[in-house]
This record gives C-alpha cells, structure tokens and sequence, in this order.
C-alpha cells in the first residue's frame, strides 16, 4: 500500500509539470498523459509518450515540412485512402507508449503482438504485490460447445459462488507459499531469521496466472491497429477486450482522422473470401447455395453483418 501511494505522488507531481516544446503535440492526449484508467478490478492503462498527430501520417505520406500544405479536409481524405487501400508505413510514422497493469493470463496472449515493445516488471528484481484478478459473477461463463475457445452461458448462481470462493482462495494460498519461500512477509520483513529464503526467481513459480503484471508497451499506429482489430473484436477474450477499448478511446482523442477511417474501414468492414463472395452473388441472384464450400463459421458472420435469415 506505502508503495502504491508513492507512486501516487510521483504521478501526481509528473502531471504538474508544463514543458514548451517545437514538436507536434495533441491537447487531449496532452491532458490525459500519466492518467490512470482502470481496467478490470485491479489493473489500468496510462499513455507515458507518444510521438506524432493525424498531420504527421499525411506529412509522412506526402514527404512534406511542417502543416498547412493542403486544406483539414483533403488531409482527411487522404488518411482514408491510405487506410482504405492498405498503405501501412505513413502510420508507423506515428509511435505511442502505455502503461498497463494487467494478469499475466491476458499478458500472455497480449505478447502475441510481437511488433511492440516492450519491458515488463520484473519479479526476478522485485516481489510481487499481493495482486491477482478476481471474475466479476456476470463473466463466469461455461465453455462453448461451438469450438475449443470462447465463453457460452451463463453459470448458476451456486455454480458461480463455488468457483469464485475456489479461484480467491487459490490465489491467496499461492502468494503465501510465495511469501514463505522468500522467508519474508508483506512488509517485507524476514520471517524466520535462522533460514535462508528462496531466491525470488525460482519463488515467482508457484504464482497462478491471474497474478497481476506491468509493462511498457510501445507500439507504432499500424500495428495498434492491428492489434485492436483482433482484440476490440466480439470474439477476443472479455478480460483482454476491455483493455482493447479503452485503448480505442485513446487513439480517438490522439488521432480523430485516422480513428474514424479506422472504424469505416478496418472495424466495421468484412472480408469476403471467394467462396463468401460467391455466396453473396448466389443469395442476390436467387440460386442454391448447397454446393458452395464455405465454413459454418463465414456462413455465420456473413448472416449477421447482412442481416440475413
């Protein structure tokens, strides 16, 4: 608790601070710098950094100096093209990093993102806080009988108790025999001054995964875009999801040209594969679609983004 309050004050006294400066810089991301949305019931992300604004992806496109070469709605227009047409490398132009707290479980399929990067707290250097993420009662789903991964319905609510009551005590369990191979307690303090503890690298294994993590997380735009097309998406993980919209929140007040073609053209579009294709024609023109190879699956996304019975 002492150490989080310290933090406290240090971000505190950080935000104070004004710097003049020559380069780009966006006010509504300038107004939310090292502040601290929660996530979760326990983790948060904060932007540390960033680099670049909507100008610099169009400066960075037409290899030009400075602002003002072409009019606000031609530079808009340009930023949906490129996105449009798949041009990747003027957004790469553009860098952010964060902050986040998350449990290792989420940061595991998180590091998956491997045009990042990024360092994490290290529980071979420190002791880790007595941390872990606990389920809200209406996210304790079932396992879906449609494939391997995903939720279904939800548990009853006896159902719903023993398995919260099993997951906290597990967890507490854990961070004491934690604490015992280390020979020290929550203060830090040794328990036992006639034994040795157990060096923190090897103590840190009998931590259960929803033990809570930090990092620095740096990543250019095209590849945050990326990133939230996979993890904003319905079916991506709600406990790594959550973390994905409010990173969207964030590019809007850092990039609004670039986020509102992002949403047209990346988030709210469809991919069709040729089998897809060859559905849609089929469906428009009246004919069978009994001989068409496509998966359950496209058949079931493609029914939903048209509407279709």
């Amino acid at each position: 608790m002492e150490n989080r309050n310290k933090k406290s004050q240090q971000i505190a006294s950080v935000r104070k601070i004004n710097k003049s400066t020559k380069r780009v810089t966006v006010t509504k991301l300038e107004n939310i710098l090292y502040k601290s949305f929660k996530i979760l019931d326990k983790g948060f992300v904060r932007v540390i950094d960033y680099m670049g604004d909507d100008s610099s992806i169009v400066q960075a496109a037409r290899v030009s100096y400075g602002r003002g070469t072409k009019k606000l709605n031609e530079d808009k227009k340009l930023i949906n093209y490129l996105l449009s047409h798949r041009h990747s490398t003027p957004f790469e132009m553009n860098e952010i990093k964060f902050h986040i707290k998350l449990p290792i479980f989420v940061a595991r399929q998180w590091i998956r993102h491997r045009t990042a990067n990024v360092n994490e707290y290290s529980a071979r250097y420190s002791i880790l806080e007595n941390e872990f993420y606990i389920p809200n009662k209406q996210n304790m789903q079932s396992q879906t009988k449609l494939n391997n991964q995903g939720r279904d319905k939800q548990l009853d609510h006896l159902e719903t108790k023993e398995y919260l009551e099993l997951i906290n005590n597990q967890a507490n369990e854990s961070f004491e025999k934690y604490k015992y191979l280390l020979n020290e307690d929550d203060s830090g303090i040794i328990r036992n001054k006639n034994k040795n503890g157990l060096a923190r690298e090897l103590a840190r294994m009998v931590l259960p995964l929803n033990t809570y993590t930090e990092w620095y997380w740096k990543i250019d735009l095209h590849n945050l875009m990326n990133f939230l097309c996979l993890r904003f998406d319905y079916h991506a993980q709600y406990e790594i999801r959550v973390y994905a919209e409010k990173i969207l929140e964030i590019m809007k007040k850092w990039v609004p040209y670039t986020y509102e073609a992002f949403i047209l053209h990346r988030l709210e579009n469809i991919n069709l594969s040729k089998n897809g294709i060859q559905y849609i024609k089929n469906l428009i023109h009246g004919k069978e679609n009994k001989n068409t190879k496509i998966s359950r699956r496209e058949q079931d996304e493609l029914k939903e983004k048209f509407g279709l019975n």
